[in-house]
């Protein structure tokens, strides 16, 4: 565990920000800004005023899959999460009980050669556990080659506990959504959720002032909701175009500020051992600690993560301890509201040579 501080259930976000009053656009969330244990509070529309001309955002352009999909064991009733596609055609699936509220709960994985009957008579069948670690995701194989075809036709967007109720595909995309380029039909089990408040407005903003943008690909599977478990290897790319802007960025003036924890993942996989970032693309394992340490990114936009997640290593990574501890006991008091439907956080560079005078940010 990463810190302290416990999130009430109330300040979970339980509809997106547009549908909480007459006049809201996905931007309408708060904002809370840290530079080392210097915390301030403020719209997301402020964003632009917060970052300079040079400074360049990495997003990620993987779109959501209608990732739950409802089958049966026998006569029981399972939902499927599909997570992670693999190179041999196989996917990697979460099975999971409906709790009768239209969300689901754990359920135990296996065993080897369990068949899951899902719509159009598709059947899946479980073959082996994902990792050694745990048993929550297995590799099944799927007799209906187009998995893709079968999430549109009978998918649903993953939805947790949290929420209020279910929600059109549209409102799981962020405005830097892409059809997959790399050919495998991918996409991600579950929204990049740092990118969600940018609207086109704020991104012809942000450019007008000078910010750059950098679009990589990492395609999220499906996240540990109870046991919070450390990422899996996950499918990237950092494109030629990409990685050049990125060391140019570093180059000169610049920060470097990745939206999300999947961006930081992605360009921090394709670093060599002089610091220069290069054109990659295939499966990272990259856990980011702070052992480990980042070594291209200055600053990073994100959600508020739960205190047993363990992207809040990443984040220890990035600003230390003691201001992640700071920023999530002010988030606490200030009654910010968590998970992908929720506020943002922007973590800015104490140190560095891209760093700067905390509170001299605006332009």
């Amino acid at each position: 565990m990463t810190t302290t501080v416990r999130v009430p259930e109330e300040r979970s976000a339980r509809v997106p920000a547009e549908q909480r009053g007459p006049g809201r656009d996905r931007d309408s969330v708060r904002l809370l800004v840290s530079c080392g244990t210097e915390v301030s509070h403020h719209a997301f529309v402020e964003l632009p005023r917060r970052l300079r001309a040079g400074d360049l955002l990495i997003v990620n352009t993987s779109a959501t899959l209608a990732a739950a999909v409802d089958g049966r064991i026998g006569h029981a009733r399972v939902v499927v999460h599909f997570s992670t596609r693999g190179d041999d055609g196989r996917w990697a699936v979460e099975l999971r009980d409906p709790d009768g509220r239209g969300t689901t709960r754990a359920r135990a994985g296996g065993p080897a050669g369990t068949e899951v009957r899902l719509a159009g008579d598709v059947r899946l069948v479980l073959e082996e556990p994902l990792t050694s670690y745990g048993s929550r995701l297995w590799w099944g194989r799927v007799s209906e080659p187009d998995v893709l075809g079968l999430l549109r036709r009978h998918g649903r967007p993953i939805r947790y506990s949290y929420t209020q109720r279910d929600q059109p595909l549209s409102a799981y995309q962020t405005v830097f959504a892409l059809p997959s380029a790399d050919g495998s039909g991918s996409g991600s089990a579950e929204m990049p959720s740092a990118a969600r408040p940018f609207t086109a407005r704020l991104v012809a903003e942000l450019v007008s002032r000078g910010v750059q943008f950098a679009p990589i690909t990492l395609h999220t599977g499906v996240a540990s909701a109870e046991a919070h478990e450390p990422p899996y290897p996950e499918r990237y790319e950092v494109p030629e175009a990409s990685a050049r802007l990125i060391n140019a960025a570093r180059a000169g003036e610049g920060r470097i500020l990745a939206v999300g924890t999947t961006a930081v993942r992605a360009v921090e996989s394709a670093v060599d051992a002089g610091g220069v970032v290069r054109a990659r693309k295939g499966w990272t394992d990259l856990v980011v600690t702070p052992e480990r340490g980042v070594r291209v990114v200055d600053g990073l936009l994100t959600g508020l993560h739960e205190p047993e997640a363990s992207h809040l290593l990443m984040l220890e990574a990035i600003a230390g301890r003691a201001a992640i501890e700071r920023s999530y006991g002010e988030a606490l008091s200030g009654l910010y509201l968590w998970h992908e439907f929720g506020d943002v956080h922007l973590i800015l560079p104490e140190k560095g040579p891209h760093a700067e005078r905390c509170s001299s940010n605006y332009l």
